[in-house]
């Protein structure tokens, strides 16, 4: 057995459903063909940054950990987006690159330097250390607050023998524990409250937790708004589901009408960066410590969510909302998204789109850009991690990427990429990727030729338009020379045509929609205030 051997034994313990990346001629070489020997699949991306988005979405939906490798050099400096993404979405991924020995400079750089921002953690893989470095990696993958952790792996330490027997290697971590006062706090804010909300997020997305959370709601009346990463813990179509909270404008109407704010694994990094105008109290409770210099939290609990959901439970007062009053505020957001355009908008396909794949896709991945605002409103989600989404780093070119991993866990059901032109064209290679592993991968790629995003907020500052026209691209032509379905649609029926014939393709399919973008100005308004 090789070091290498050893290294794919621990990640399958782990959990991890899937190797991902773009090699290169050293330890990489040895993972891959461990990974073989092991049924480890090792799925081979276009980009590093996409190998390391795709073993992200893998986190997400398994529960468990992803894993990516790069080579060294141009390898590791092209992941480090990727792992940007995890570290800022939470998600624990463990990242491993070749190195050159210390005598060589050609393709040289400091890989643990370069990833020290974005890591929680850092290593150097040795011949007789490997497995403590692996079990202490994983570990800090998913202590606290999880994200990514990265592994140096010299070739010469890949490739060679290791024992058969190990002694077992074990790591103590500090663990936090709320204090009485912070308990009694807290008790005493729920004691008072009388219409209080819940603002769930990414730190609450296990099975259990979503089940806490909606017994929760039920039992006592509360409703609770979601994250965009927490969509689906109350489903949309629950009674006590007051919509998606961003620290936006669109949704200050629900928050009016409470007098405490819970916030359930709620992350700031999860929020809008403008400064915190709510003038209730809010309190966070979840299974790690949150920055507060954004957010005045008025205490801190940290604790499993059911552990803080009973908490929350038994100090609770009787509540004051109407489940009427909550849903005729989630409507009142959904009418307010809906500005009507002079063609076809984003809405539109949207809703298109949703009332025929909600109920058969297994997950839709949302990329960064305009199209999100009525993406994340108006696609119902019922279950954790239904919709994934960069939200942290907000970076575009996650969708598909985030598709291929997610793809590739359930492979019965589709899965819906909505993306726009410019977040495709930073990963367009990556439908080739979904062609060679024959994923069910719908994507929609709302096409207005220009990044519309920024075009907006050129327009709020009364500049002229610069750097944002991206140009035509015959997005059916491109993704048919990579083998993949693609259609183009104008309309509703064009629309609800292609799905169909999306539907009845066995692989991977493009729908390229035409949209009329002169309603993004006032859809980011009416969100955004």
């Amino acid at each position: 057995m090789t070091v290498a051997d050893l290294i794919v034994g621990q990640l399958l313990g782990a959990g991890v459903r899937a190797l991902f990346g773009v090699p290169g001629g050293g330890s990489n070489l040895d993972l891959i063909a461990a990974a073989g020997r092991s049924g480890l699949p090792f799925v081979l991306t276009s980009t590093e940054t996409a190998g390391a988005i795709a073993a992200l979405a893998q986190a997400e939906v398994t529960g468990g950990t992803g894993a990516c490798l790069t080579t060294l050099g141009p390898g590791a400096a092209s992941v480090i987006n990727g792992v940007a993404c995890a570290f800022l979405e939470r998600a624990p991924i463990v990242v491993f690159t070749d190195s050159q020995p210390a005598m060589f400079e050609h393709q040289r750089i400091d890989h643990a330097a370069l990833t020290a921002g974005i890591t929680k953690w850092s290593d150097r893989l040795t011949s007789d250390g490997t497995l403590q470095v692996l079990t202490r990696a994983l570990h800090e993958a998913r202590h606290g607050r999880p994200g990514p952790v990265h592994v140096d792996c010299p070739g010469d330490v890949a490739s060679s023998p290791t024992p058969m027997w190990f002694e077992d290697y074990f790591f103590e971590f500090e663990e936090q524990m709320p204090s009485r006062e912070d308990v009694s706090r807290l008790e005493s804010l729920l004691g008072v409250a009388r219409k209080p909300l819940l603002l769930v997020g990414l730190g609450a997305r296990g099975p259990a937790d979503a089940a806490a959370i909606r017994a929760l709601c039920a039992a006592r009346d509360i409703p609770a708004m979601v994250t965009y990463k927490a969509k689906g813990v109350v489903a949309d179509s629950d009674e006590w589901f007051a919509g998606v909270f961003t620290n936006a404008a669109i949704e200050q109407p629900v928050i009016d009408e409470s007098d405490l704010l819970i916030g359930i694994g709620l992350d700031p990094a999860e929020l809008i960066p403008r400064p915190w105008k709510r003038q209730q109290p809010i309190v966070s409770c979840g299974p790690w410590r949150v920055e507060d210099a954004h957010v005045p939290f008025a205490v801190q609990v940290v604790a499993g969510v059911t552990d803080c959901v009973g908490l929350i439970e038994h100090a609770l007062s009787p509540s004051g909302w109407d489940s009427r009053r909550v849903r005729e505020l989630v409507d009142d957001q959904k009418r307010r998204l809906s500005v009507p355009g002079s063609g076809f908008t984003p809405q539109r396909v949207v809703q298109v789109a949703a009332a025929r794949l909600a109920g058969v896709a297994g997950r839709v991945t949302v990329d960064a850009g305009a199209h999100m605002f009525p993406a994340t409103t108006l696609w119902p989600v019922n279950e954790p991690n239904g919709m994934l989404i960069s939200n942290g780093l907000s970076t575009m070119g996650f969708a598909l990427p985030a598709a291929i991993g997610a793809a590739l866990v359930d492979r019965e059901r589709p899965v819906v990429a909505l993306t726009g032109d410019g977040g495709l064209l930073m990963c367009a290679g990556e439908l080739l990727t979904a062609v060679r592993e024959d994923l069910r991968i719908i994507t929609i790629v709302f096409s207005d030729a220009s990044l519309s995003l920024i075009e907006i907020k050129q327009q709020a500052r009364r500049l002229a338009p610069a750097g944002v026209a991206l140009g035509a691209v015959d997005w059916p032509a491109l993704a048919g020379s990579f083998g993949v379905a693609a259609w183009a649609a104008g309309n509703d029926t064009e629309l609800a045509h292609a799905i169909e014939r999306a539907l009845a393709a066995s692989g991977p399919s493009l729908i390229e929609a035409k949209i009329d973008r002169s309603n993004y100005g006032a859809t980011l308004r009416a969100v955004r205030g």
